[in-house]
């Protein structure tokens, strides 16, 4: 059976009674214990008579005490009372309640009662506002709180097209500002029809304070943040907001959205700092929106300096007990105090190791794992990294390698080692030579031995060095003095570097010799010349028979010591030392250093035994020069320069016998050296080129004394003309004249001696060149000048009437002086050219000196064709 509440009015209800009423009539005459399965239609939900249908009734007749069960879990039914609420069914739909008895009154049995829920889309409010930054805002809210809410199966309709909306969500922030009107329906169901509500909604604009984006910055890179822009950080904010600070004060007004963060910085340090970016809404709907923004600042943590030590080394056998600890200590920089993890490695140690502890005051303490070091060796501990534990990992810390080298050293061992002791002679130290099998490292270390046999000592401590397994040292001499065999014990060795130590039984016995006896040895140096080796005699030296000897020598020439191995023959031997050794004049010391028995080694000892002697100084090298003689001269030796008993000439570099004075010399090389006569000591030879000079006479070439006098020739235009196979001289006389410079003016008619010479002796030819030179070579003009005047008055100037030079263009001229009255006055020529105003020639018997006045001249040129010239002159007194 189906009934169907259909009830929107009052007069519903009654109608639901008899509806109900004649329901049970039918059912009765088919009643069972739990009734009869039923069903119903709820399209008015609405309806207050939605809210309590009573399920029981629709079983008609059944036994009570029974179990409701609401089958699909509606969530509308009381299961005591079997009164379903329709209102609080959240979806529309098909229901089914179970009505059950277990055994009550002997009766077990159920029944079904089938409720359909008609649509409900309940009542819409007038409208509704929202802000466009509402990303999800529910439609549901849009309806009457007056009324039951709808039920949520319906489906929503965007009439406006906006494309926001999903499901039931209208994001407000895709429409956009506006007004929009949603549809919400209901579909029909069994007779129920479809059930709809339209709502408005208006989407008013949202401020817009932006999307955040924090900052994250280390101390080091804040130099390029000292005017930063805090919009940076937002994304799509309006631009009419205004930014608040906490804790800085880098905001100056409204306006303001630079700040300086390396300013923060150096004032507040590290830390998060937060600013806020606040725009006011523009409407009553919106509200202010407020964006915060944090500024993240981290201290670069500089490990630079940084120091570890792992405490302690030991020795292998600790290696049990050993426990280990390293401290870490700040460097350049102060660390912060706090809780850091530290991670570092240990050589050996596959993966790193990580490991919490605090800072305090710059020091860090941390124990590291005896595990570790089991074995000896090096073991490297390196830090990797330090963070601290509140870091937000925004900085790189910087790390310098930072380690320190934990030793677990072994002991000493080695009583499996070699020991070398050669023999020795007496008060001279063993040296002792370790090698062979043992584990000891480079480095120093100290060892106890005890000395046994000949010589006895014991818990004797010397400190050795090891390089490569290998180590010599010393026994001193002074514990063993005595010949004979002595044996060396090791007892117990210490390495100086880790401290380990260990006991020892290596020994080595060895032997101590003799001494050379070297009481009468006599030291024989006879005196040399420099560049001279000196030969050094030794006697004395008694049954020896092979010595090494060692010397030096000092005072004028000091050489360090030199040895040599000389071979002895009745107590005797000799050496010369070279002359290289003894380069300085003056007296030199030889000194005995050593002397050494070579069939034992032994060294004697030697008394102050020197002997001095003394290195000449040779003469110095004569001075010589080139030297030419005149053959005429008849040169010899005894010629040359230098000459003396102490010189001594040789006619070849390598001749060992010198020349007797009156040797004749020749052209060639002659060689001289000076012999000191009581040293003996002999110069180097000086070359000296010799040359005996035999000179031919010069020849005049044609015409070659002609000159013109006109031109002044000299000695040197007159050298010109001559042909000469040596250097040219001219004398005034054959013998014994005056040599005549080049500059020397020549004179007509005069004889000049020309002669071959030598410069280093002036040696001349045998027979010189007489030139007789004529001045008149001269070509004959009439341009040349005639004073018209003179003034024999005795004031030196202008004092005689002469025509200059007339004797080389005209040699045979005359010249005659007339008065007015044509009396001559004057007659000159070549010989007699100057008229000094005197009355010399008249033609008449006057005499004494010419008056002042006007006279008359011939001159006869006689020569060519040139004829007479007249003029006349003035003489003034």
């Amino acid at each position: 059976m189906s009934k169907k509440i259909l009830f929107f009015s009052k007069s519903g209800v009654f109608h639901f009674i008899l509806v109900l009423f004649f329901s049970l009539l039918a059912t009765k005459s088919k009643a069972q214990c739990a009734g009869q399965d039923n069903s119903i239609e709820v399209c008015d939900i609405i309806n207050p008579s939605s809210k309590s249908v009573d399920l029981s009734a629709l079983l008609g007749a059944h036994t009570l005490g029974g179990i409701w069960n609401d089958d699909n879990l509606s969530g509308g039914l009381n299961k005591t009372t079997g009164i379903l609420n329709a209102q609080l069914i959240r979806k529309s739909g098909t229901y089914t309640y179970t009505y059950s008895l277990n055994n009550v009154s002997g009766c077990t049995d159920s029944a079904i009662i089938t409720v359909i829920i008609g649509g409900y889309a309940g009542v819409a409010a007038p409208n509704a506002s929202v802000c466009s930054d509402d990303a999800n805002f529910n439609l549901f809210q849009v309806f009457s709180g007056n009324s039951p809410s709808p039920q949520i199966n319906g489906t929503w309709i965007d009439n406006d097209g906006t494309n926001a909306l999903t499901d039931n969500f209208f994001n407000a922030s895709i429409a956009g500002p506006g007004n929009y009107s949603f549809t919400y329906i209901l579909p029909a169901i069994g007779t129920c029809s479809p059930q709809s509500s339209t709502i408005n909604v208006s989407v008013f604009l949202a401020s817009e304070s932006g999307n955040p984006t924090d900052l994250k910055l280390c101390s080091d890179g804040l130099a390029a943040y000292t005017n930063f822009n805090l919009n940076e950080l937002l994304t799509g904010e309006d631009d009419d907001g205004t930014w608040k600070e906490f804790g800085t004060s880098e905001i100056t007004g409204p306006t303001d959205n630079h700040i300086n963060i390396q300013n923060i910085y150096n004032s507040g340090g590290a830390g998060k700092y937060r600013f806020a970016y606040t725009v006011l809404s523009k409407n009553a709907i919106c509200t202010d929106k407020t964006t915060f923004v944090d500024i993240e600042i981290e201290k670069q943590l500089d490990y630079t300096g940084a120091t570890l030590v792992v405490n302690s080394d030991i020795c292998e056998n600790e290696i049990a007990t050993a426990r280990y600890t390293a401290v870490l200590t700040q460097g350049l920089q102060n660390i912060p105090n706090g809780v850091y993890d530290v991670i570092y490695t240990v050589s050996g140690v596959a993966l790193p190791i990580t490991i919490t502890s605090n800072f305090n005051n710059g020091v860090l303490t941390f124990p590291i794992a005896a595990t570790y070091f089991q074995q000896v060796g090096n073991y490297t501990v390196s830090i990797l990294n330090i963070i601290n534990k509140v870091s937000r990992g925004i900085c790189v810390n910087i790390i310098p390698p930072i380690f320190d080298v934990l030793h677990v050293y072994p002991i000493p061992k080695i009583n499996s080692a070699t020991l070398k002791i050669d023999a020795v002679c007496q008060n001279f130290d063993a040296l002792v030579e370790f090698s062979g099998t043992s584990n000891l490292t480079d480095g120093n270390y100290n060892i106890l031995y005890n000395l046994s046999g000949s010589n006895t000592a014991t818990a004797q401590s010397i400190d050795i060095n090891v390089t490569g397994g290998i180590a010599s040292f010393f026994i001193p001499a002074a514990l063993i003095p005595n010949a004979g065999t002595t044996t060396f014990t090791i007892t117990n060795i210490t390495n100086l570097i880790t401290n380990c130590t260990n006991t020892a039984t290596l020994a080595k016995s060895f032997v101590i010799n003799a001494l050379p006896d070297v009481t009468n040895l006599v030291v024989t140096i006879k005196d040399v010349c420099i560049n001279q080796p000196a030969t050094v005699e030794l006697s004395g030296l008694v049954s020896l028979t092979s010595i090494s000897l060692s010397y030096i020598l000092s005072g004028i020439n000091n050489v360090a010591q030199q040895t040599l191995t000389l071979t002895v023959n009745s107590g005797k031997t000799s050496f010369t030392i070279p002359a290289t050794d003894i380069a300085s004049i003056g007296s030199t010391s030889f000194s005995i250093t050593n002397l050494i028995n070579l069939s034992n080694g032994c060294s004697a000892i030697i008394n102050p035994n020197s002997k001095s002697f003394s290195i000449h100084a040779l003469p110095n090298n004569p001075i010589v020069t080139d030297q030419e003689f005149c053959k005429a001269a008849n040169a010899t030796v005894a010629s040359l320069i230098p000459n003396g008993t102490q010189y001594r000439w040789y006619n070849s570099a390598t001749s060992t016998t010198a020349l007797i004075p009156n040797t004749l010399l020749v052209s060639g090389n002659y060689y001289v050296k000076e012999v000191n006569p009581i040293t003996g000591c002999e110069s180097g030879l000086e070359l000296a080129k010799i040359v005996i000079n035999e000179l031919s006479s010069p020849t005049l070439n044609q015409d070659g004394e002609k000159f013109c006098g006109l031109d002044n020739p000299t000695i040197q235009n007159l050298s010109d003309n001559v042909s000469s196979n040596g250097i040219l001289v001219w004398f005034d006389a054959a013998v014994n004249g005056n040599q005549l410079s080049s500059t020397t003016l020549l004179q007509d008619n005069v004889i000049y001696y020309g002669f071959d010479s030598t410069t280093a002796n002036s040696c001349l030819s045998t027979n010189p060149l007489q030139v007789t030179v004529s001045l008149t070579n001269c070509d004959v003009t009439s341009n040349f000048f005639i004073p018209d005047g003179f003034s024999p008055n005795g004031d030196g100037v202008n004092e005689t009437f002469r025509i200059p030079d007339i004797d080389f263009l005209y040699p045979n001229y005359t010249l005659e002086i007339f008065n007015r009255y044509g009396n001559l006055m004057y007659t000159a020529n070549r010989n007699k050219p100057d008229w000094d105003g005197s009355i010399s020639d008249s033609s008449t018997d006057i005499n004494g000196k010419a008056a002042n006045g006007v006279y008359f001249y011939v001159i006869n040129f006689n020569k060519g064709n040139t004829p007479p010239k007249q003029g006349r002159l003035y003489l003034n007194r």
